[in-house]
């Protein structure tokens, strides 16, 4: 009966321990979307990995640093130390070695009205985004509008955000996906085909 006394202080001793070690650990927390940081090679296979699963309809974007979290689920921001001009070139290149996919790339129509005195380095940064995507299918578009497209996209399909700490406003750069191997044109001859064969279903 001695021991008992004993071996109940060596269970409470064990509790205290235990409770101890559990109220150190920090809880996981759950974003609303995945956001993750990634290193320069990190960022980059994260993207090319993005591009194998990616087609017709989902989005890529690089972001200047004030682009917001976006609460939907579908979309997966990834934060990366590099420059953004770089990260652009990368993706754009990625894409053009992808035989699955290309691109419609659409920038903020703000850029070219915000004035240099209100924004350092945007004059530069613009002249070299021309360089980056000459010869690409550019659109212009307002930003709040760009911005609707893709959330309305995000309803169905995914979306990459790789979010730079570029600190000049407006600069984002989308590419709205589509399919490599059958354009526009080749679906709405195919539709104009289809409804003059009378077949429905």
């Amino acid at each position: 009966m001695s021991t008992k006394p004993s071996v109940i202080r060596k269970i409470l001793s064990v509790l205290v321990i235990m409770v101890t070690i559990l109220s150190c650990s920090k809880p996981v927390h759950q974003e609303p979307n995945s956001v993750e940081k990634a290193d320069l090679q990190d960022w980059k296979l994260e993207v090319e990995r993005t591009l194998q699963l990616f087609g017709h309809r989902n989005w890529i974007v690089i972001a200047d640093a004030a682009y917001p979290q976006q609460s939907n689920q579908a979309i997966k921001t990834l934060v990366v130390n590099a420059d953004q001009l770089e990260v652009i070139e990368f993706v754009n290149q990625s894409i053009e070695k992808a035989k699955h996919v290309n691109a419609t790339i659409f920038i903020d129509k703000e850029m070219e009205f915000v004035p240099e005195k209100a924004a350092e380095g945007i004059g530069n940064y613009s002249a070299k985004l021309d360089i980056l995507l000459e010869g690409k299918p550019v659109k212009t578009m307002l930003h709040e509008a760009i911005i609707q497209k893709i959330d309305s996209s995000a309803k169905l399909f995914n979306v990459l955000i790789i979010k730079t700490d570029l600190v000049i406003p407006y600069t984002s750069v989308f590419f709205e996906l589509e399919c490599g191997y059958w354009n526009a044109e080749d679906e709405e001859n195919l539709r104009t085909i289809i409804a003059g064969s009378g077949k429905k279903n």
